[in-house]
């Protein structure tokens, strides 16, 4: 194996960085118990690290005691989910990133204005879950050019274009093309997508083009972290996707001139450490 090329966007983001700050503010003032609703950030070492610090990650409202403290995810949640826990009597601590916080704002504006939403976005993904809830319920979800190719749009109605902050921009941009062609109107886009994951997916590309494979780290759960290693297949260039080193397959990396290395904005820049200290050793 000969040089390793690291991305130096690799590693948390702003949003990650301030959901996590929260989390320990809350943590260190003592008292009634922890919970987040789903994990604050998908990354399982993360999640491991504060369980090991009594914070408790509780699916389902109805597990979680009246009068606690609850760290909202950086993903954002459902506004009828928050308005429960709340008259519950919830303590909540609002980590939603920003970025996210911002798109959900835009989304209930143009929705009372009479707008129905598209969204670019993993239906499942909590982050789209809680954007939903600030759109009116003819908003429509895909996760492609070809999903809404095969919507039956009514062109009287009048739509608005938003994605998940983590999604691909040139997938993004490839749907507002089409959806302009296709209703002949003015369609207003929301530039809902993250800068951070914008320069990640630029940087990978560009690593992309001098390597003979990468290797991406991350949270298999971490929807930007796959969005990575898709933009690199996505160009005819080997990615590899693994959580922990031990997940590295060395004889294929042995094999290889020139290694790429990149990370989602979840991943800690220390297992990132680990992982480039692993390929260096092979």
């Amino acid at each position: 194996m000969g040089k390793i090329i690291r991305a130096e966007t690799a590693g948390f983001c702003m949003g990650v960085d301030l959901a996590l700050r929260k989390l320990d503010k809350v943590i260190s003032e003592g008292g009634h118990p922890v919970f987040t609703l789903g994990p604050i950030i998908h990354n399982p070492q993360v999640m491991s690290a504060y369980a090991r610090q009594g914070v408790s990650v509780s699916e389902d409202i109805r597990q979680i005691p009246n009068q606690a403290r609850v760290v909202i995810r950086a993903h954002g949640i459902p506004v009828d989910i928050e308005n429960k826990l709340l008259a519950r009597g919830a303590k909540l601590v609002d980590a939603t990133c920003p970025r996210v916080k911002r798109a959900q704002r835009l989304i209930r504006k143009h929705t009372a204005e009479g707008e129905h939403l598209f969204l670019l976005g993993e239906p499942d993904h909590p982050e789209v879950q809680g954007l939903l809830s600030y759109a009116d319920r003819k908003a429509h979800v895909f996760e492609g050019l070809s999903d809404i190719r095969g919507i039956d749009l009514d062109t009287r109605n009048r739509y608005f274009l938003a994605a998940q902050t983590t999604q691909d921009r040139g997938e993004f941009n490839k749907i507002i093309e089409y959806l302009q062609g296709y209703l002949q109107n003015s369609l207003p886009v929301l530039d809902t997508i993250c800068d951070a994951t914008r320069q990640r997916q630029q940087e990978a590309l560009a690593i992309a083009e001098e390597v003979d494979l990468m290797v991406v780290v991350g949270g298999y759960n971490s929807g930007n972290t796959r969005r990575l290693s898709q933009v690199v297949a996505g160009v005819g260039v080997e990615s590899i996707h693994i959580e922990q080193p031990g997940e590295l397959p060395q004889e294929k990396l042995r094999s290889a001139a020139k290694i790429g290395l990149t990370a989602g904005a979840s991943t800690p820049r220390s297992l990132i450490d680990v992982v480039y200290r692993k390929l260096l050793e092979l």
